[in-house]
């Protein structure tokens, strides 16, 4: 195993600095910054490329050991406990953290599974929203996360977080044309006859209870401001609401509530444990 000795607020360090605040150094480097216990056991548990672990060499417990010990890197970097204060993020120190390379966004290179359901987020513009939505999709059985347009950084270090170790367990699938996108959709529609786009609204269309969600699917779930633009629900097979309070104050859901209400009742259709 490989190692370098960091001292100071070198060049190696201002890399490290930058792949946390940097959209467009990230993209350059092709790698972000990653901390936190459930961030790298699942980094590690799901094979993404682990390029380098930052650590103090002397404040490791035995779990960071065993990590860096078993996990095959190009090259780790010890620091001093005052510059890993100053990277971390978190209010106690993170005694290890990850550069990590990021993964191709690729469609095809998603597995499906027999019967999927895949969520479509049109550009998200909240870092929360994104990883609560990543983390929803998790738990609730996604097949895939595709995120569309111009929207936050997938790799910002608050997504990452938010997300928590869903975020490495979840395909995520960043697509800038919407092209791509629908002749992804038309090839699905070839290999699942019955496959559906539902698209999601405020206004009062189809109550999501009454609608068949036992096929495969694409949910579309729109901007938190703007909802889904007007060339996605032109496409969709038909628009979904999830019915509210009359005496509501409220008009629309936060997106990633109304994706985990959607999403749980997909699951409940098909009898998911």
């Amino acid at each position: 195993m490989k190692e370098t000795k960091i001292f100071s607020k070198n060049n190696l360090f201002q890399k490290f600095e930058v792949l946390k605040t940097n959209r467009n150094k990230r993209y350059r480097y092709n790698e972000f910054l990653v901390e936190g216990v459930r961030s790298l056991n699942e980094a590690v548990k799901n094979n993404w490329k682990i390029k380098s672990f930052l650590y103090d060499k002397n404040n490791l417990s035995g779990w960071a050991k065993d990590l860096i010990n078993k996990v095959n890197t190009d090259l780790n970097f010890c620091l001093t406990p005052e510059l890993m204060k100053e990277l971390s993020g978190k209010e106690d120190t993170s005694e290890l953290m990850a550069i990590i390379e990021m993964r191709e966004d690729k469609l095809d290179n998603v597995i499906l599974s027999e019967n999927p359901f895949i969520v479509l987020f049109d550009r998200p513009s909240n870092k929360g929203n994104l990883g609560t939505m990543i983390r929803s999709c998790d738990a609730l059985g996604a097949d895939m996360l595709i995120i569309t347009g111009h929207s936050i950084d997938l790799y910002d270090t608050d997504v990452v977080v938010s997300a928590m170790g869903s975020f490495f367990n979840l395909p995520v699938i960043r697509i800038s044309d919407n092209k791509t996108l629908f002749e992804y959709i038309d090839k699905l529609k070839n290999r699942y006859t019955n496959f559906i786009t539902i698209g999601t609204t405020a206004h009062n269309e189809n109550p999501i209870y009454s609608t068949n969600l036992t096929s495969p699917l694409m949910l579309m779930m729109g901007n938190e401001t703007m909802g889904l633009n007007k060339a996605f629900k032109e496409y969709c097979d038909l628009l979904c609401t999830i019915p509210m309070s009359e005496k509501s104050y409220a008009t629309s859901f936060n997106v990633s509530c109304a994706a985990s209400i959607l999403m749980y009742e997909i699951t409940r259709q098909r009898g998911i444990r």
